[in-house]
Formats: C-alpha cells, structure tokens, sequence
C-alpha cells in the first residue's frame, strides 16, 4: 500500500467518523436520508458535470447498472445505520458496522477478485480487525443492560454487511467498468432521491422540522460523506480491496474518541490497547 493511498484512507476515516458523529447527533430516518442524498446531490453536481464534460468517461449501461446498484446499496446502509444510531450507542454501532464490513469486504477481495495480500499486510489487517472488534466486545459489555442493546447489535452486524457488500461493488464499478468516484457517488445520491421522492410528500412535516433544527448536521453529513466515500473509491482503483477496506475502519478509534468526549461515554485501557494495534496494523499495510 502506497502512503499517497494510506493518506487518503486515513483522510477519508477521519472525515467517516466527523460524518457518523453528526448522523447519531439527528439519529434520523427516511426524510433525514432524503435530505441527505438531496443536499449532496445538489452541492456536488458542478464537479460531476466537470469530469463528465472535461474527461469524458464512458457511461454505458453497465455503468449505469453500477451506479444503480450502489445507490440501492448505500440505502440500505443508511437505514440500517440510522435505526442503529436510534436504538444504540455511538459507540455500540458505528464499531460494530466498521468491523464486520472490512473482515467480510476483504474476505470477499481475495475471494472474487483474486487479491493476494502479503504476509505482512495480511497481519496488518489481522491487527486492526482484532483491534476494531476489542473495542466492539467493550461497548456490547458496557451497555449490555439496556433494553436496546440486542437490537444495536444487530443493527451494527447488518449494517456491516451492507458495508461490505457496497465496498466490493463499488471496487468494481470503479476499477473495471471505469466509473469516475465522485461520478459514482454523486449518481447513487441521485438514485436514492428518486427512490425515495415518491414519499416525500408524506414526509413534508418531518423535512420541514428537519431542516430547520438539523441543517447543519445535514450539510455535514451531505459534504463529509462524499468527500469521504470518494477518497476512499480513488485509493481502490490503485490499491487492492483488501488492502483499503481494513485500513480506513482506523475511524472507528476516531468515533470511538469523539464518543468519549462528546457524548460522555465511557472509556478505559482496552481502547488504548485497542488503538495500539489498530495503529500497528496501519504501518503494516503501509509498508507491506
């Protein structure tokens, strides 16, 4: 793994985490993620238009069907993510979405796509999963009393498999069939505004409350998740899968600290720990 691809997955983690920090601040539904996916749409449609006039990328119904099927995908994270940030902690979901995704997206990597990571950054994924997942077994012991507990669990563990399922299709959609990354996820804002404007209309008390408390937290989360997603789907067209994916869930050490912080949940050594071998694995694929 290059470091020009380790400094844009790291950047990207930080920005996922910014982005989920504001998202559990709403802990919105369905008119939050239409607002979402229409704000982005909106901000980023002058440099999609850019690169679609000025570099002039094939898009033809392959693409097309990979944009569609990303927009499907990334909705589905969405809600599942959201109803997670309702019913559990910060700390409880956005860990539990994170680790899950990477293990099966570079699982899925070397399974589809043929990747053969070496020995040392095969254990720099290893350090990192391990480390994500000491952080998961603290926050699931910490909150295991609650009432929603059960369900912020499965929510995390769903939510992960749609990470992981988006990352392989998504390195797909970029490295073989040559969709641009903003054009990629600027189209899949599109398609799940679309998807989703047939019940805006019932929505319009919900969007309006919305809008006038959260449009900071929107905007956030509209321009920091692109942004983030389309760091992270340029390191993919360079670097393998099973590289990327295990590489940028180092924002979950970030989450996990804005949790503390700012939302006064707990802490204690094993997230030290955990962090030290989260960034252990971070040098291992860097040099590996």
């Amino acid at each position: 793994m290059t470091l020009f691809a380790l400094a844009l997955v790291l950047a990207a983690a930080l920005l996922h985490a910014t982005w989920n920090f504001f998202a559990k601040r709403v802990a919105g539904q369905l008119p939050f993620i239409f607002l979402v996916c229409l704000v982005s749409s909106v901000f980023w449609t002058p440099f999609a238009i850019a690169i679609l006039v000025f570099q002039q990328p094939y898009i033809g119904l392959p693409q097309l069907a990979g944009i569609g099927g990303t927009a499907l995908l990334h909705l589905g994270y969405f809600v599942l993510l959201q109803r997670g940030y309702r019913v559990g902690d910060f700390s409880v979901v956005y860990p539990l979405a994170r680790s899950t995704g990477p293990a099966l997206s570079s699982a899925g990597a070397i399974l589809f796509f043929g990747e053969r990571p070496s020995l040392l950054a095969g254990a720099g994924m290893v350090l990192i999963i391990a480390g994500v997942y000491m952080l998961t077994a603290r926050d699931k012991q910490s909150v295991a009393r609650t009432v929603n507990a059960g369900w912020a669990v499965r929510y995390g563990i769903l939510t992960g498999l749609f990470i992981a399922a988006y990352t392989l299709w998504d390195a797909r959609s970029v490295r073989m069939l040559g969709v641009p990354p903003l054009v990629l996820d600027w189209g899949s804002n599109i398609g799940r505004v679309l998807v989703l404007l047939p019940f805006a209309g019932s929505w319009r008390e919900e969007i309006a409350v919305h809008w006038r408390e959260h449009r900071v937290e929107i905007g956030a989360v509209a321009i920091l998740g692109t942004f983030a997603y389309i760091l992270v789907l340029t390191a993919m067209q360079f670097t393998p899968v099973s590289y990327v994916a295990p590489a940028r869930e180092t924002s979950i050490l970030i989450g996990t600290l804005m949790g503390m912080r700012y939302l006064s949940e707990g802490g204690g050594m094993k997230r030290i720990v955990a962090a030290l071998m989260m960034v252990a694995g971070v040098a291992a694929l860097a040099f590996g």
